[in-house]
């Protein structure tokens, strides 16, 4: 495990924090997306901005990068070697933005943009519940696909706190 992606079914699943402990037990360095994708005020960056960052940090021989962004999954996945998918109920997802949300208020956190302090809105918590069960549903199916490509792409899926703590563990030694 050396070209790691981290992604999750939603926000909240806990792919910064989990990312972020398992590059400090590997000592490879942790890229979050958001702070490629977000500019202050949360001023979306050019798509290809966006990419040649991405890019930049492909070139490197270890790394981890954590985020889901659709538009450039597969430029991440091909050179991957190993992608863990977190996956946890709805209501935890949502339970732990609205709790981010309440600790961070005006604050802007280390795995997102700068000037980009957290907010919470509608349209967000929106997209969460009407994003969830289509992301579960298209992300078996991209799986699916990456093992018959590439059949020795290591895919790890997480369904609960128990697994990804039993996972981090036993990474751990």
């Amino acid at each position: 495990m050396e070209r790691i992606m981290v992604i999750g079914v939603s926000a909240g699943v806990g792919k910064s924090t989990f990312a972020s402990r398992l590059g400090d037990h590997l000592n490879i360095e942790v890229y979050h997306l958001d702070t490629f994708y977000w500019r202050p005020g949360w001023v979306e960056a050019p798509l290809e901005a966006f990419i040649s960052a991405q890019k930049k940090v492909l070139s490197h021989n270890k790394w981890i990068m954590e985020g889901n962004y659709s538009n450039s999954f597969n430029l991440r996945s091909e050179l991957a070697d190993t992608i863990i998918y977190l996956e946890l109920p709805l209501r935890v997802c949502l339970y732990r933005v609205i709790k981010r949300w309440l600790s961070n208020i005006g604050k802007t956190r280390p795995d997102m943009g700068k000037g980009c302090n957290e907010k919470l809105d509608w349209q967000f918590i929106k997209f969460i519940m009407t994003t969830y069960f289509p992301r579960k549903k298209e992300m078996k199916a991209r799986f699916a696909d990456l093992q018959k490509s590439d059949p020795e792409k290591l895919i790890v899926i997480l369904k609960s706190k128990h697994e990804i703590e039993g996972y981090l563990l036993n990474v751990m030694g």
